[in-house]
């Protein structure tokens, strides 16, 4: 392991973020890692670099968990279980899964970042979440230096938030995830978003997992700028969960609010739909702007500092709470 000074983190994070750590460590299996926090105890854990919004140097060692693997743990006829070292990249694990015909995150596909980070946020699109197929994940306690396992109830999971992100935040690095996948019999999510529109445009009737995933790819090709040309985090902002009342306070001013029912006395509303409507999208402040296709997503046009698109993120916080009294939360970790 080679530990290195005043290191570059642009490239370490998909917003483009040009911000420096004091001292940075890449390490590829869990005895590096155990051998680095050892020695180290105040450090910052970096994954695949996508659900962040540097705002300044990291003054401290920044540790990316590079760990890499896949395996199939179990199968049966109807089930696989299949693990994930904490640093294979999402989208193409979801692929391998696809070509192993193994379903139940297709609807995941072209998510950026690393596996290890999905339990932590419980990522999600298209009406699925990681909460409906993690099996269990390993991770690493910070104290002990011991690896736990923790089950699906354990996580905690709620939308966009677990454990790792409440009681257990900063206490724990995941090194590896399972999912337990179908393997025949697929129960296909086309109902969300555009999925189905996407299909009968392409002929599809009885949609394989890899047309699903076809379809999502074209989909968010279409509204989300890849973070290698166009720095961004994905969705910045969380989808809103209000009570029905507010809701239907808000709809007698606005008819035309969209939202999709989460329970007896909660609505979810789309954050996009109100960054829209509250006239930001395709808006450009400096190099930091809201991106034309999609209104949710903050991009960096070359020059961004972090601290610019929280300025921009806060504006149209506050202009949505005062024009629909709606209050929307970043889904972004902002560092």
């Amino acid at each position: 392991m080679h530990i290195q000074t005043n290191f570059s983190l642009k490239n370490y994070n998909t917003f483009g973020i040009e911000a420096k750590a004091k001292q940075f460590v890449s390490v590829s299996s869990i005895d590096e890692l155990k051998e680095v926090l050892t020695v180290n105890h105040d450090i910052f854990i970096l994954g695949g670099g996508s659900n962040m919004l540097l705002t300044q140097d990291i003054e401290k060692l920044v540790v990316h968990v590079n760990l890499k693997g896949r395996e199939i743990v179990e199968e049966n006829d109807d089930f696989a279980i299949v693990k994930a070292q904490a640093g294979e990249n999402w989208h193409e694990f979801v692929l391998w899964c696809i070509d192993q015909n193994f379903g139940g995150i297709e609807n995941l596909s072209l998510i950026p970042g690393n596996v290890g980070t999905t339990p932590i946020q419980n990522i999600g699109a298209y009406g699925v979440e990681i909460k409906d197929t993690m099996f269990s994940c390993d991770a690493l306690n910070l104290k002990t230096l011991e690896i736990e396992t923790f089950t699906n109830a354990q996580c905690k999971f709620e939308y966009r938030e677990s454990v790792f992100k409440n009681e257990l935040k900063n206490q724990y690095i995941i090194t590896s995830v399972s999912f337990k996948l179908t393997k025949r019999n697929h129960k296909v999510s086309t109902t969300y978003g555009a999925i189905e529109t996407e299909l009968k445009q392409n002929g599809i009737e009885n949609p394989t997992l890899k047309d699903v995933s076809n379809a999502v790819i074209a989909i968010r090709q279409s509204k989300l700028p890849d973070p290698k040309e166009l720095g961004n985090s994905g969705s910045f902002f969380k989808n809103p969960i209000i009570p029905k009342e507010a809701y239907e306070k808000a709809k007698a001013l606005h008819p035309d609010m969209p939202h999709y029912v989460v329970s007896e006395t909660e609505v979810k509303v789309p954050a996009g739909w109100l960054i829209e409507q509250a006239g930001f999208k395709g808006k450009r402040f400096g190099d930091a702007g809201v991106h034309k296709n999609q209104a949710l997503v903050l991009v960096n046009y070359g020059t961004a500092t972090g601290a610019e698109i929280v300025a921009l993120s806060r504006n149209i916080q506050q202009t949505i709470l005062e024009k629909f009294g709606i209050a929307i939360e970043a889904e972004v970790n902002i560092i």
